[in-house]
């Protein structure tokens, strides 16, 4: 199948490793042009590296704090300056830390808000207008299972991943006149540098080997696996390409089956 993604210019965030940088390459795959943004300036180069190496698409890496609003400017500026304008967004960071909601205080929140919902905010409202006047564009959201059922310890994330797709489905009706689609993709236990990390707590906490942890947390799962981020990062090219074309508005699970939720 051809996604019809050649050509087209996207911008991803948090594309130094897991997630971001599975979106990055399959898109780079596909014939896209892309943007990647990243806090960790020797990761986000090492990135752009490897795709073009793999793929021979343009990468252009960007060193972005997601969390700043000058660094998202900054980053749209670099994608519009060197590929002429933005169609494709997928707007991702890395996850808040880990904890039950009476443990943070009023600063820890404050960060959880810009890093995870002010920073689709802002980079939605930079990357639209370029969409509009290319002729419309697609919008991808990364959340989290949290967002179906509350994840125990991560307080954060449950709370403002649930204002994220509540954000998501609000722009899909605004700017669906405008031609732009939105989207929100959901990682169930992606094989994640963030999800060894929070494997390595929650094995801790139970006072079981790491290895034990995760194989009782493997074998939860319907397909009896965790996903690859490879699973995730092809879905997330479909979403943002001309063949998932009349679809806006959806939350789309990658999740192996885990979420037992019907809607």
């Amino acid at each position: 199948m051809d996604l019809g993604l050649r050509g087209k210019i996207a911008m991803v965030g948090g594309a130094s490793k897991g997630l971001g940088f599975a979106v990055a390459r399959a898109l780079a795959g596909e014939g896209a042009e892309v943007c990647i943004a990243s806090r960790d300036e020797g990761a986000i180069h090492r990135a752009a590296d490897a795709i073009h190496l793999e793929t021979g698409a343009q990468v252009l890496p960007v060193v972005a704090d997601l969390s700043r609003a000058e660094a998202i400017a900054a980053w749209h500026e670099a994608t519009v300056k060197t590929f002429g304008g933005v169609d494709l967004l997928f707007a991702n960071t890395g996850g808040p830390p880990a904890g039950a909601a009476l443990c943070f205080d009023d600063a820890a929140w404050q960060g959880a808000f810009e890093l995870l919902l002010m920073s689709v905010i802002r980079s939605v409202r930079l990357a639209a207008p370029s969409m509009c006047r290319r002729g419309g564009g697609a919008i991808l959201v990364g959340t989290s299972s949290s967002v179906k059922e509350p994840v125990p310890n991560l307080a954060l994330s449950n709370v403002l991943r649930s204002g994220v797709t509540s954000l998501a489905k609000t722009l899909a009706l605004e700017l669906a006149p405008q031609k732009i689609r939105v989207n929100t993709l959901i990682p169930g236990r992606i094989a994640t540098d963030r999800l060894q990390q929070l494997d390595e707590i929650n094995a801790k906490k139970s006072g079981v080997p790491l290895e034990e942890h995760q194989a009782r947390t493997a074998a939860a799962i319907p397909l009896g696996r965790y996903g690859a981020p490879d699973d995730f990062g092809r879905v997330g090219a479909f979403l943002l390409s001309e063949a998932a074309s009349y679809i806006t508005g959806a939350s789309v699970q990658v999740d192996g089956g885990l979420i037992k939720g019907l809607l």
